[in-house]
């Protein structure tokens, strides 16, 4: 096997040197049990909720406001949407205390100004709107305007969610086993915290229409990788995904037609550099990137945002609930019938009563602290146990 070097100049010679690099980089295995989240908003103003708030604005508001005091980083994705992303802490109540004073810090800054951070994963009123320029964007957006709808001009700046970083797992059978469940959960997750059924004024018929667009966009590099083995699953479908983008000195980043693969084949092939730039333009539901992000979860209403964190952590870490996951999830693959159609989905209600029950008694277990071990019961008392979500509460106040 090619492996790659540290020198990220080295040119890929070959599609073992990608594997390599996944096996080494992507799928870095160790103890597991660290927790990080990055939580996405959408931004109005209070007053004026059709108005865009500029990116220019939120970064003087912020800027004054000092830096979170817990060490996350602020950044904003093309549409001004806001993403507050955690350090890694050891355990779900850590990155939850230290990502809670960091999330109240900003949504302060930001209310004192007149501005509020939406509870929902989608845009309920604007249309898409792109405010940021680089080259990347640029790309992107070309590459998404060639395909048949609009679809990706509403990803990049229309839809936000939360997104939950956990370990891959102490070895090689340990991650492809932490792999295989967070997928089996995940159409359990995407319908127990579903949030975006209304879009640009309209109720849209999903229970997560940011699901929708994910699931509808771009199957080539949005669909779940398969494949016995993980690494080299993704290894594969690096491989074979169309380029969108390819860094260069100048502004234009539109690369040539083809994929990976064929860019591997030519005279002047990739480097490794281009290889982890190519990987941050893939979105299955579950990204390898040296520990798993999840990013098939809406963003959530600012009380709930710390249970979907804590019931994956849970559910992965704990051998008891992700036996229990595993079983009580196997076969309940429908991932649209999810985003569509939330708990009542087939299968679905009681699948996630189940997991949640797992991971309460496995939060118990590990000693999390009872605050965030009674937000999660109350979310499911709220919703999973009648069999809602939160897109249920935004179709009642219309």
């Amino acid at each position: 096997m090619t492996i790659i070097g540290r020198d990220t100049s080295e040119r890929l010679v070959d599609c073992a040197a990608v594997q390599g690099f996944v096996e080494r980089v992507c799928f870095k295995t160790g103890p597991p049990g660290l927790v990080g989240a990055e939580l996405e908003w959408l931004v109005a103003f209070a007053d004026r909720p059709q108005a865009t708030v500029p990116i220019p604005l939120l970064r003087s508001l912020l800027d004054a406001a000092g830096p979170p005091p817990r060490g996350s980083t602020i950044t904003y994705e093309p549409g001004g949407q806001l993403e507050l992303s955690s350090p890694a802490f050891l355990g779900a109540t850590a990155c939850w205390r230290a990502l809670h004073e960091d999330a109240v810090h900003v949504r302060d800054a930001l209310t004192a100004a007149g501005v509020v951070l939406l509870p929902t994963a989608i845009d309920p009123v604007r249309p898409p709107v792109r405010q940021l320029v680089h080259p990347r964007y640029d790309a992107m957006e070309a590459y998404f305007d060639a395909l048949p709808d609009d679809l990706g001009r509403v990803m990049m700046t229309s839809t936000a969610s939360v997104q939950v970083n956990l370990d891959i797992g102490v070895d090689a059978d340990d991650a492809g086993r932490r792999w295989r469940l967070l997928h089996a959960v995940g159409p359990t997750m995407v319908a127990a915290f579903a949030n975006s059924p209304v879009q640009h004024g309209e109720v849209t018929g999903w229970q997560s229409a940011r699901q929708r667009v994910w699931q509808q966009l771009d199957r080539q590099r949005t669909a779940v990788p398969t494949g016995p083995d993980p690494a080299t699953a993704w290894t594969d479908y690096a491989l074979d995904a169309r380029l969108m983008l390819r860094r260069r000195d100048a502004a234009d980043w539109h690369p040539e037609p083809g994929t990976l693969r064929d860019w591997i084949r030519s005279e002047d092939g990739p480097t490794a550099e281009d290889l982890a730039l190519h990987l941050t333009t893939l979105f299955p539901p579950v990204r390898p990137r040296g520990w798993f992000e999840v990013r098939y979860l809406d963003a959530q209403p600012w009380e709930w945002w710390p249970v979907p964190m804590a019931v994956l952590s849970a559910l992965l870490d704990d051998p008891v609930a992700a036996d229990v996951a595993a079983r009580t999830c196997t076969g309940l693959d429908d991932w649209t019938g999810a985003a569509r159609d939330g708990l009542a989905a087939p299968g679905l209600h009681e699948a996630a009563r189940t997991c949640f029950d797992a991971a309460l008694s496995a939060l118990v277990r590990s000693g999390e602290h009872p605050d965030l071990v009674g937000r999660v019961a109350a979310f499911h008392d709220r919703y999973v146990r009648p069999g809602r979500s939160p897109a249920d509460d935004s179709l009642e106040t219309r």
